[in-house]
């Protein structure tokens, strides 16, 4: 009975089997993004958006309160995963598991066969910063009816690889920070 005890007690004490490992540290929803950053060093790359919510839009008073959220990439090297943090207002809410990371950034692409769905930081760690990008902004906007909106960036980009003089421009679609299609240009 007491080694049942104990071992009850060592699983609540115990990291979840999901959390993000940073050597011998463990990262949680709930950290402060300094902490992640003690914890497992500067990302390769990071994306910012930001989302607002307007309460009494109808009425004589209203309040809008902008929520920033930060998406860390971490590249741990071909043998392990690649992650993606997501942070609001400096808190961790979110961590994806993505595809194999790379010995160096930049030294693995092959735009043609990214599939949609990628995100913007497995393609920076495959292929490196692309030559040019294009953003586009737009919202969507939800209404409840009783004064309250939800404003919701949708962030669209164009993303350009120029892979050498003898080949024809890659033209990548991002939408929210995923890859929507790739499409050839000549020069």
């Amino acid at each position: 009975m007491k080694r049942l005890a104990l071992l009850c007690l060592l699983l609540l004490l115990a990291a979840p089997a999901y959390a993000l490992r940073c050597g011998s540290r463990v990262v949680n929803d709930g950290d402060r993004d300094f902490a992640v950053r003690e914890r497992c060093g500067a990302p390769f790359y990071v994306e910012q958006f930001s989302s607002i919510d307007v309460r009494g839009a109808d009425g004589p008073y209203e309040t809008q309160v902008e929520d920033l959220y930060d998406a860390w990439y971490y590249n741990f090297g071909p043998r392990r995963l690649m992650v993606r943090l997501v942070f609001r207002n400096g808190e961790l809410q979110n961590e994806e598991t993505l595809g194999y990371g790379v010995n160096a950034i930049g030294d693995s692409c092959n735009v043609d066969a990214l599939p949609a769905g990628t995100s913007a930081g497995e393609i920076v760690a495959y292929c490196g910063e692309p030559a040019t990008r294009r953003t586009q902004r737009e919202a969507v906007v939800r209404r409840d009816g009783r004064g309250n909106e939800q404003y919701r960036p949708v962030r669209r980009e164009e993303w350009t690889y120029d892979l050498g003089a003898n080949q024809l421009l890659r033209i990548l679609t991002l939408h929210n920070g995923r890859l929507q299609s790739v499409d050839v240009e000549g020069r």
